[in-house]
């Protein structure tokens, strides 16, 4: 039986090294994203062309009518779905507390959050009644290392780690594995961005001399873990939770 993983963000950065590595393993993927159509197609066109399953779904995984109707839509294409990476995810703006608006702190919680709880809603049925079911949270080293100017997410991955903590709890008697992956920097747009704001850099992978091992965490690392995590090598993991950042900051 083929397994069918939903990646949310997964046309993307982490998301499309995880979409990519879970159809290498086997997976029929259901690629998630927001706006980037082309991106999205040139994930699923790259499965499809090494003989993969792959399909390309639009949906804001903080609106909760888009997230009802991504979960429709792929169940009504695969039957089921046995997997779900809660990968998608946007930055915070950088300000302080003092300075930040309520409506990006809700912004922020319901792409990170908010998306991740209603999506194991609406896909647990189907992963209780397969052979295995997985859902895998993608977090941040930043939940359990604060840094000024980033209550939002910080706060958000906070809250994220502990949805999976307690599905953890919850699910454990129904087959399904949750488990959590914590990155560091990680050389993807959004890691620009934050290496930007951080340490005035024009990319992340400007930090590669200062990082563990000589580099910045690429996605493909990220991935590696995810599938890991799901595969028959994890089949008495649950609840766990595993940073991915080389053991230090590329910021330290």
């Amino acid at each position: 039986m083929t397994r069918v993983a939903l990646v949310t963000g997964g046309s993307r950065g982490i998301g499309r090294a995880v979409s990519l590595r879970l159809a290498t393993d086997g997976f029929a993927v259901a690629v998630n994203y927001r706006k980037d159509s082309d991106a999205a197609a040139a994930v699923v066109d790259e499965i499809r062309h090494k003989g993969g399953t792959a399909s390309a779904y639009q949906a804001s995984v903080a609106e909760a009518d888009d997230r009802t109707r991504l979960a429709s839509e792929v169940l009504a294409d695969y039957g089921v779905v046995d997997t779900l990476v809660s990968n998608a995810g946007i930055a915070s703006r950088g300000q302080l507390v003092a300075d930040t608006s309520l409506a990006e702190l809700e912004r922020v919680m319901a792409t990170h959050v908010t998306g991740a709880f209603h999506l194991a809603q609406l896909l647990l049925p189907g992963m209780r009644t397969a052979p295995r079911g997985d859902i895998v949270l993608v977090s941040s080293v930043a939940a359990t290392s604060p840094m000024p100017g980033g209550a939002p997410y910080m706060m958000a991955k906070v809250a994220l780690e502990a949805l999976g903590r307690t599905l953890a709890l919850e699910e454990l008697k129904h087959g399904v594995h949750t488990n959590i992956v914590a990155p560091g920097l990680v050389a993807t747009d959004m890691g620009d961005r934050l290496a930007a704001a951080v340490a005035g850099v024009s990319e992340s992978a400007d930090l590669d001399a200062q990082a563990p091992y000589g580099h910045v965490c690429r996605p493909s690392a990220v991935a590696d873990v995810v599938a890991y995590l799901v595969s028959d090598q994890a089949s008495y993991l649950n609840g766990q939770r595993i940073e991915v950042s080389g053991g230090g900051s590329a910021f330290s």
